[in-house]
């Protein structure tokens, strides 16, 4: 026995060793496709065939979904304790760059009016959109602690800095730069009836995170009460540099507030590029004055205005939009879809008469 397992482990050695030397010396057995003009040709035509009206059909369902944005980067408060020399009013981006506004005591209101054409019927979603906000920015990216968010005691939150403590050493809750940058302003929406006068839009603040953001990855830590407090969650932290109030007063508990507040999710999911836009609020189609969405008309945008952007450059929106089972609207892929498969169809012509002309040489 002992000798036929000598063997056996000799001549798989010796297998192991030839296949060795074949992989080094690339000499393997290999298959390589042999394009000719009767595989080619069908192929270009059939792409073709099948990009071009997918593409259509992707545009006609983008087209489907009615939009709306407001750019309010600009507008004027409504306070009359801000007016210009001149009469006007001063604007709410210059207001809250003053010394003596204070975040929090002071506050510059707007209100923008718009019009909606077209009925936004079944589910509406209100969104915030910045422009030249650059959240893929690596240092920005890496600022945050995963671990806070996710409810655990956390004394290492380096990754955070230079936003991971106070002056007193205690810790910032959320600490990093992308939660000391978590958007603050305040969006409300009225609708101008003819026979009832102007109306507030309900809107939820639920559901607007991804479900695996709030089920695992966001979590308030343990503790006797929601607070800062002895023996509270978030005792011995304390709220941002730039934050108005602390995390947990951020909305109505138990359930959306502290690192659960799914306004706070949305913002820590970080944008790939400089212009994006953010799910802030659902038309409330329970309703009964809305359930069937947002009918054409005059609206008006209530805006609390908090949030600098004029420093960099930035701009601001607020965008109304419905929804098709592709999402939101994105003329995009319908676009790639159809130059795709009107170059593949150019192709096969041209090769086809290559082929034809040229193909006995």
């Amino acid at each position: 026995m002992s000798v036929n397992n000598g063997m056996s482990d000799h001549t798989a050695k010796s297998r192991n060793s030839k296949f060795k030397q074949k992989f080094k010396q690339q000499r393997l057995p290999a298959w390589q496709p042999i394009l000719t003009a009767d595989t080619v040709l069908p192929a270009f035509f059939l792409i073709g065939l099948l990009f071009v009206p997918l593409g259509v059909a992707l545009l006609l369902f983008s087209d489907g979904v009615v939009e709306v944005q407001v750019d309010y980067t600009e507008c004027p408060s409504v306070d009359p304790r801000h007016r210009d020399p001149l009469g006007g009013h001063f604007l709410c981006k210059d207001l809250i760059l003053r010394p003596e506004f204070v975040p929090g005591e002071n506050f510059c209101y707007c209100d923008i009016e718009f019009n909606v054409t077209t009925a936004m019927e079944n589910e509406v979603f209100m969104y915030y959109g910045l422009d030249n906000y650059y959240q893929n920015h690596r240092r920005y990216v890496k600022s945050r602690d995963d671990k806070q968010l996710a409810g655990k005691q956390v004394t290492d939150v380096s990754d955070c800095s230079p936003f991971d403590r106070d002056n007193r050493s205690r810790i910032y809750a959320p600490c990093g730069a992308i939660a000391n940058s978590f958007f603050n302003d305040s969006l409300k929406l009225y609708f101008t009836d003819s026979q009832k006068g102007k109306q507030e839009v309900p809107l939820r603040g639920d559901n607007i995170a991804w479900d695996s953001d709030k089920n695992i990855k966001f979590k308030n830590p343990p503790g006797k009460t929601l607070d800062d407090k002895e023996g509270g969650a978030f005792e011995n932290t304390v709220k941002p540099l730039y934050w108005t109030k602390p995390v947990f007063k951020l909305g109505s508990p138990p359930n959306n507030t502290g690192y659960e507040n799914e306004d706070l999710i949305v913002w820590m999911r970080t944008a790939a590029f400089p212009s994006f836009r953010k799910l802030y609020r659902r038309v409330d189609n329970s309703n009964l004055e809305f359930k069937k969405g947002l009918a054409a008309g005059l609206y008006t945008l209530h805006v609390d205005y908090n949030y600098p952007v004029h420093t960099f450059g930035g701009r601001k929106r607020m965008i109304l939009s419905t929804t098709s089972f592709l999402g939101g609207k994105n003329n995009f892929l319908g676009i790639a879809y159809i130059t795709a498969g009107c170059v593949c169809f150019l192709l096969g012509v041209v090769f086809l008469v290559i082929h034809v002309k040229f193909g006995e040489r």
